[in-house]
């Protein structure tokens, strides 16, 4: 009988930029279903308590019986809080009570190791795990940066981004440093680009260059096609799936897998 191949444990990767609006969410609910279609088993998680990930995925958040704030809390284990969706990827959903775990947390010794021991029994059953930050660079990022062996950093074409960006790197250095040297920024994901301003295409220019990582291509496109997707609860790849913005994050999944 031929020996059982072992499963490799699943990569995580956070999303992560403590500016809000900058498409953390509809980056990773579209990069999960991108990677779904690639034939990859697909965990998302909520970290965030306003739960916008857990609601553009068809998920009440007020429905929701077990969250990642009971998993944190070591209420309930990972597997418990699993929901599958339609866009072929699993999901730890969030809901408002998160709001409260970070302050629960921080009397916890190696309270930033809580979610990487949380998560550690179901990563033999994906191939990828995107983590979904909150806008902030709180004890709930730590633990997410602390987690994954993998950064993306969204980032809008826009000037005002950059200083963002300045500060998460300066956090990530840190972690790095302290608490996980198996992390690196897999690059800079430009969202909410406009191919015919000349402001966004020079700071496309600039932003691999002045901060020395990678940029993620293709730019992701400003379109309304990614505010109708979480209506129906589904990525734009289901919604749209022969727009731009489908496509661009198709070849930003494909361009990423290798490095996984």
């Amino acid at each position: 009988m031929p020996p059982r191949t072992r499963r490799r444990a699943a990569t995580i990767v956070a999303v992560a930029n403590q500016k809000g609006g900058v498409a953390k969410t509809t980056s990773v609910a579209s990069l999960g279903a991108a990677f779904a279609e690639l034939d990859k088993r697909v965990l998302l998680v909520d970290l965030d308590a306003q739960a916008c990930l857990t609601f553009s995925l068809g998920v009440d958040p007020d429905a929701v019986e077990t969250s990642i704030h009971e998993v944190l809390l070591g209420q309930a284990d990972a597997a418990d809080a699993v929901l599958e969706c339609e866009d072929g990827v699993d999901l730890i959903p969030s809901t408002i009570d998160l709001a409260g775990a970070e302050a629960q947390l921080l009397s916890r010794p190696g309270r930033e190791y809580v979610l990487a021991e949380a998560l550690a029994p179901v990563l033999k059953d994906y191939d990828v795990v995107l983590l979904d930050c909150s806008p902030s660079l709180g004890v709930l990022t730590l633990n997410a940066l602390t987690a994954a062996t993998g950064l993306v950093i969204p980032m809008p074409c826009e000037m005002l981004s950059h200083r963002g960006v300045g500060q998460l790197l300066d956090t990530v250095a840190d972690v790095k440093r302290i608490l996980n040297k198996k992390l690196t920024v897999l690059g800079i994901l430009p969202t909410m680009f406009d191919g015919r301003s000349n402001h966004a295409r020079e700071v496309l220019a600039d932003v691999g260059e002045r901060y020395g990582l990678p940029v993620l291509e293709p730019p992701i496109p400003k379109t309304v096609r990614f505010a109708e997707a979480p209506a129906v609860g589904r990525s734009i790849l289901a919604t749209a799936r022969s727009s731009k913005g489908a496509a661009a994050y198709r070849q930003v999944a494909e361009g990423l897998l290798p490095r996984l």
